[in-house]
């Protein structure tokens, strides 16, 4: 199953892909921490069961662990996911190209932050491939085109926000991998979600959102279940899985299936076809992703 370990990873980011199109959109009348806050508590809660089963696993724990974990939860779990939402929700899901564009950055935070905080090494086939895939993922976005930042007060601070996420998950995909590294992606799911609610919990009390619980909508409780049984609690299984058994860096550009992921659907729901160029960029995205998961095992 190692072979296929990068899979995982692509898999998961394109639940999250899914959820930047499908899904959160519906949770737009609400804060943003609180939307955080829940999806996380929700999934922490689901997972409990995974502590009883794998309670031993917390004597494998270091001190740097824990502060690894806490830095998932803060960049990842908090920062990053508050940052990509509340960005999404600044350009109304209609210009999605700007947030897309930011979050091609994200590889390379991670991958300095990797070099420098892990010490990976990497094949020089691997900057090859990876600039390509960043390329592709750039040119599957725009085509011709060039992102208009010139639209408003809300599109430049979206950019900003979508920027803050990009370095965020990348710094958040460095510390999982460090956090993940003596116990199981199991008990290290959970504990990335339990962290988060904990961190979300002071963020919502210190804002003061919690009277907006009474506003969540039926349908959008509903959308909160989905959330976490795909592009939450579930993803992010998956995507563990996956990272502990590849590099920081080859998992960041498997998560470039994230933005391939959502620029597809926003195209095809909206009857919007690629043009020529765009489908060019998606070919050699896809193809770059596959090279690089390839390094991975054959390194």
């Amino acid at each position: 199953m190692n072979r296929f370990a990068p899979l995982f990873v692509i898999i998961a980011a394109s639940f999250w892909g899914i959820d930047s199109i499908l899904l959160r959109p519906h949770l737009y009348t609400l804060p943003v921490p609180l939307v955080v806050f829940i999806e996380s508590i929700i999934v922490a809660t689901l997972l409990t069961p995974i502590l009883f089963k794998k309670y031993s696993d917390l004597r494998n724990l270091k001190t740097k662990d824990l502060f690894a974990f806490f830095g998932v939860a803060l960049f990842g779990g908090a920062i990053g996911t508050m940052a990509i939402t509340k960005a999404l929700f600044y350009v109304d899901y209609v210009n999605l190209s700007v947030v897309v564009l930011m979050q091609k950055l994200q590889p390379v935070f991670a991958i300095i932050l990797a070099t420098l905080l892990l010490k990976e090494r990497l094949p020089k086939d691997f900057f090859k491939w990876g600039s390509l895939s960043i390329i592709g993922a750039i040119l599957m976005t725009f085509g011709l085109n060039i992102p208009n930042l010139d639209t408003g007060d809300h599109t430049v601070a979206a950019a900003l926000f979508a920027l803050l996420a990009a370095f965020s998950f990348g710094f958040s995909t460095v510390l999982s991998k460090r956090a993940l590294k003596n116990i199981t992606y199991e008990i290290g799911t959970y504990l990335r979600f339990v962290a988060t609610s904990i961190i979300m919990f002071l963020v919502v009390l210190l804002v003061g959102d919690f009277s907006a619980v009474t506003e969540v909508t039926e349908f959008q409780w509903i959308i909160f279940g989905i959330i976490a049984f795909t592009s939450g609690g579930f993803a992010i299984f998956l995507y563990y899985y996956g990272l502990k058994r590849i590099s920081a860096s080859v998992a960041t550009i498997a998560e470039l299936s994230f933005p391939l992921t959502a620029i597809l659907l926003e195209y095809f729901l909206h009857d919007n076809l690629l043009d020529w160029l765009q489908w060019i960029g998606t070919i050699i995205l896809i193809y770059s992703i596959i090279r690089v998961s390839k390094l991975s095992f054959n390194s």
